[in-house]
């Protein structure tokens, strides 16, 4: 039998008491362990490393706060260190894998109840486990015209999609710059309210974002400061009608042409969405393999770019969209948009409802596109820009000759805000092929590097990934980092909660090379 992977720095003895005191605090069916390394459904996905490098060594089910606290508590005592897991983790940024390999999952999914919902001040309290799917249906259920702001995978939870938002979707600007108020268990175990929910006596609400004193909301978006517990969560009125449009631009340079042609429709809300720019070969990843246009190596030849575009019916890019309100709202909104993309020369426009198109295909593919190659896997990578047609190109360039340099194609979009622009860059790999993995993972590194020279940070990566992306962050001696730090090690001594995340690491890991 092997022998299981146990955290750095933990004792076998002592685990094996930590694990003793998990079952009795939660019951032993909520503790879930296995002889062999890793547990299966907490490790990475699709693995770049070793397949069970980022993976857990047991994993806890707690089903409320006083359980949540005990956790923290015993591993506490213990020094066992924990990863937080919600639902629908993407598997492009690692999945419900740990930084630290070995520390002990703490799967939120039993924390499903959607707390309260209040119509009239447009906000909703859920717990960890609540999914977009469980919210709409509570909505629905109670007659209301309304739906969460911001939205994202219907599998997703809808706390994680708040707290870990960063590479765009409806909405996405400003989303996470004030959480609604939060319920926060720290590493000691104490409870702590932010915002309006910190009131004595507010019960379930209210949740607005700001109380007295600094916002401490925002600290705990993004870290490893804390566990949420329980977040409210903005709904927004439901739309009289809904439409969605696509517009495929048949050449690489009309990317940028088209970034400034949205930028102030974004800017005075005739586009009231985020939308979404794909890759030709993005969107062909999510709807077959490779091999079929091309069985050889290295990135697809333009010969063979136009040939999968005309058998798709697919521009160089694409961009996805949806119209939003009364039927002349959008009759309106439409004109405009058209107008002003008309000015891409060979642009060419579909509209669900009008007569130039259907919705069916007109909504992106699956983000998925791994099944690009055999046994695919993924690593996502999101630098971020200003919202300029040069600033769209420079990023799409840098990021295509990397990944050309390294033989691989080039997958990515762009999700365009008034203000921001977020990359979402995919470099596919074969999980079984050792050298593909390191390709991969090298390609990503330098991409890393290159994109903070030019000025476009990374805001979320792959485990793998996380301390390459904080090493750019290096503004007078790395001082954010070692903000982080000095605020990680008050709030979590005993360096508990998720160790590295983003490249925050506790005092007794850090500078281990882990």
């Amino acid at each position: 039998m092997k022998v299981r992977r146990l955290p750095p720095g933990v004792d076998g003895r002592e685990f094996t008491r930590a694990l003793a005191a998990f079952r009795v605090a939660l019951g032993p069916r909520w503790v879930l362990t296995e002889g062999a390394v890793g547990l299966p459904g907490y490790a990475d996905p699709q693995p770049v490393l070793d397949a069970q490098y980022f993976s857990a060594s047991a994993a806890l089910m707690p089903g409320s706060v006083e359980d949540v606290r005990a956790v923290v508590r015993i591993a506490g005592a213990f020094g066992v260190p924990l990863s937080p897991v919600l639902p629908g983790r993407d598997p492009g940024f690692g999945g419900p894998a740990p930084r630290l390999p070995g520390a002990v999952a703490v799967d939120l999914a039993r924390m499903n109840r959607i707390v309260e919902v209040d119509p009239a001040g447009g906000y909703a309290v859920v717990e960890p486990g609540v999914t977009f799917h469980d919210l709409a249906a509570r909505v629905a259920g109670l007659g209301l015209a309304q739906r969460p702001d911001p939205e994202g995978p219907r599998w997703g939870s809808v706390l994680g999609e708040v707290l870990e938002r960063s590479t765009g979707g409806a909405g996405y600007e400003g989303a996470a710059s004030a959480p609604y108020g939060m319920e926060i268990v720290l590493a000691d175990g104490d409870v702590v309210r932010t915002g309006m929910a910190a009131l004595t006596g507010a019960g379930p609400g209210p949740w607005a974002p700001y109380g007295c004193g600094p916002a401490l909301g925002p600290m705990f978006a993004r870290s490893a400061l804390g566990i949420v517990t329980k977040l409210g969560v903005r709904l927004r009125p439901e739309p009289a009608a809904r439409r969605a449009y696509a517009v495929a631009l048949p050449r690489e340079d009309d990317l940028g042409p088209l970034v400034d042609a949205l930028r102030p429709l974004l800017m005075d809300r005739t586009v009231a969405d985020t939308p979404t720019v794909r890759s030709v070969l993005l969107d062909a990843a999510a709807a077959g393999r490779r091999a079929p246009y091309d069985a050889g190596t290295g990135p697809l030849p333009d010969s063979v770019v136009r040939t999968l575009m005309a058998d798709l019916g697919l521009g160089r890019w694409n961009l996805y969209g949806v119209l939003a309100g009364a039927p002349a709202v959008m009759d309106a909104q439409w004109s405009v948009i058209r107008d002003a993309l008309a000015a891409v020369p060979g642009a060419r426009f579909r509209c669900a409802g009008a007569s130039d198109g259907d919705a069916d295909s007109l909504r992106p593919r699956a983000d998925e596109a791994d099944g690009w190659l055999p046994h695919g896997g993924r690593l996502d990578l999101t630098p971020v820009s200003p919202t300029t047609g040069a600033d769209a190109l420079a990023q799409y360039a840098l990021a295509r000759d990397h990944a050309h340099a390294y033989g691989k194609d080039y997958l990515g979009a762009f999700a365009v805000g008034a203000r921001e622009l977020h990359h979402r860059f995919t470099a596919v790999f074969d999980t079984l092929d050792p050298d593909d993995r390191a390709r991969a993972l090298e390609l990503c590194e330098a991409l890393i590097r290159a994109a903070a020279a030019a000025g476009y940070g990374v805001q979320r990566a792959h485990p793998a990934l996380m301390d390459q992306v904080a090493a750019t962050y290096g503004f007078n001696d790395h001082a954010v980092r070692r903000l982080g730090e000095r605020i990680k090690d008050a709030l979590d001594a005993e360096g508990i909660l998720a160790p590295g995340k983003h490249g925050i690491w506790p005092r007794r890991y850090r500078g281990l090379g882990l």
